[in-house]
C-alpha cells in the first residue's frame, strides 16, 4: 500500500469511496442527501491536504488533514478517514491514521483531535484508542443516528 497526495484524476475514486459512507449516515455528521459534487468539494476543500491509499493501482481509502481550528487552535490537527467498502478490515484505516500522524508532525502540528467520533462506530473508536487517542469528552446524544436515534459523539485527542 502506498499513500500519496490526492490528484484531480482521483476524483472519481474518492467520490466512490466517500458517497456510500455519507449516504449510510451512521458515522459522519454530514448531510446524507448532499450531492456528489458537494461531497467531493467538502473532502478536498482548499483548507485540507487530501491523500489516497493505493494498492496495485486501486484506491482503497482516502483521508484529509487540516488544522482543527484557526488562530489559537491551528497547532492542533484534525483528520477524516474513509475506506472503500471492499477494503474494510484490511488495515487501510490504520495505515492512513499512522500516515496522518507523521504528516501532522511534519507540518508542525503538536496534537491531533477528532471532534465528533460517533460512539456506535466501535471499530473506529477501538482503532483510534489503539493508536494512542484518548476520549477526552462525550457529547451526550449529539448524533442523530438513522437507526438508533440519538447517540453520543466522542472527542478524541492525542499529543504528537
Amino acid at each position: 500500500m502506498i499513500i500519496r497526495p490526492a490528484e484531480p484524476r482521483d476524483a472519481v475514486a474518492i467520490t466512490a469511496i466517500i458517497m456510500p459512507t455519507i449516504r449510510d449516515g451512521t458515522t459522519y455528521a454530514l448531510d446524507r442527501t448532499m450531492s456528489e459534487a458537494d461531497a467531493l468539494a467538502y473532502w478536498t476543500a482548499p483548507d485540507k491536504a487530501t491523500f489516497v491509499t493505493e494498492e496495485d493501482g486501486v484506491i482503497l481509502g482516502t483521508y484529509y488533514l487540516r488544522a482543527n481550528q484557526a488562530g489559537g487552535g491551528n497547532h492542533i490537527a484534525n483528520c477524516g478517514y474513509m475506506t472503500a467498502t471492499a477494503a474494510t478490515g484490511r488495515g487501510v484505516a490504520r495505515r492512513m491514521c499512522e500516515h496522518s500522524l507523521d504528516q501532522a508532525r511534519a507540518r508542525g502540528f503538536r496534537a491531533m483531535q477528532f471532534n465528533f467520533v460517533v460512539s456506535t462506530n466501535e471499530r473506529a473508536v477501538r482503532l483510534w484508542q489503539s493508536l494512542g487517542f484518548a476520549v477526552v469528552g462525550t457529547l451526550p446524544g449529539a448524533f442523530a443516528h438513522p437507526v438508533l436515534g440519538e447517540v453520543d459523539a466522542l472527542v478524541m485527542y492525542r499529543r504528537l
